[in-house]
């Protein structure tokens, strides 16, 4: 199962705290996945990579209350956490359109792994974090809720897809084969 992080509604769509559900979209259009349905506070689509079953979840409980959606979906189907369930989300510690995938871990302050790890009561969840930076101009929660400027639209479009490979690589090769892969530095970082 593949959770992306995100909050529901058009006033959210193309937001940067909104970069797991446009991460989960893009992994749909890739496997093919069936129609979103309602289901467990949220949208669930069942998918395929590659010989595997799978699920796509983009809960719809909003960011802080991820975990409630999240369970309810894992219990159903019996997903073990540590190893078939991946979270998407955005970073704001990180530099804008950088990937880090990591096995396990804190929720660096973000409300919506607090939310997954209170609901599991366990850190031990694979992730893949989208760097969204910080503004040292605006506000932490008009930054992460704003649209995503046209200007940084190339930039978070090229993110949404490293994501996406970053998944299908920890899917297809491993956890240890993906971290190696994407959580380098861009180039044009200091």
């Amino acid at each position: 199962m593949v959770a992306g992080l995100g909050n529901p509604g058009p006033d959210y769509e193309n937001t940067r705290h909104n970069i797991g559900f446009l991460v989960i979209e893009e992994l749909a259009k890739r496997w093919s996945a069936g129609n979103f349905q309602k289901k467990f506070k949220g949208l669930i689509a069942e998918t395929g990579c590659g010989a595997k079953r799978g699920f796509l979840l983009k809960p719809q409980t909003y960011m802080n209350l991820s975990g409630d959606s999240i369970k309810e979906a894992v219990h159903f189907y019996k997903v073990p956490l540590e190893t078939h369930l991946i979270v998407v989300t955005d970073d704001l510690d990180l530099p804008p359109g950088s990937i880090r995938v990591r096995p396990s871990g804190g929720t660096g302050g973000h409300n919506g792994l607090k939310s997954i790890t209170e609901a599991f009561s366990s850190e031990g969840f694979p992730r893949v974090r989208v760097g969204i930076g910080r503004s040292d101009k605006i506000p932490t929660e008009s930054y992460v809720l704003a649209a995503i400027p046209q200007a940084e639209k190339a930039l978070y479009d090229e993110a949404i897809k490293a994501a996406s490979d970053a998944v299908e690589m920890l899917l297809k090769e491993g956890i240890q084969k993906s971290m190696n892969t994407f959580n380098k530095r861009k180039s044009n970082e200091s």
